[in-house]
């Protein structure tokens, strides 16, 4: 579990299992990250974010993002005193960016790497 609230990096395989209804076919997960209760995948079509709501988080909504959407983004590395890793990702027609903090031993390259890859197709 992560601590603080920071995301930390899920098994693709686990991810795949636990998440099998969200995936249209042929649809592959490139990378899924853990927030507490809330996940967040990357496929090679779009970017899913899992939010479980409310106090036993059974009510759970789904926002699916296409890839196409996404008009920037950026990173912020840890630092010394700052022990977390930040994303945020601009859609279109939001005026406030989609923000995430990742846990020090998350590699953000790896986070802005499959974002360029995807947003730059």
């Amino acid at each position: 579990m992560a601590l603080f609230g920071n995301a930390h990096r899920v098994d693709n395989d686990e991810a795949r299992k636990e998440f099998a209804q969200l995936f249209s076919e042929g649809e592959q997960l490139q990378a899924a990250y853990q927030l507490l209760r809330d996940s967040f995948l990357f496929t090679d079509r779009r970017l899913i974010l899992v939010d479980k709501q409310g106090i036993t988080g059974k009510k759970t909504e789904y926002h699916s993002i296409p890839y196409r959407s996404i008009s920037h983004f950026a990173v912020e590395t840890a630092g010394n005193l700052d022990l977390d890793a930040e994303l945020k990702i601009w859609v279109s027609g939001a005026a406030l960016p989609i923000s995430k903090n990742f846990t020090k031993g998350v590699d953000i390259y790896e986070v802005q790497a499959l974002l360029t890859e995807f947003v730059t197709r």
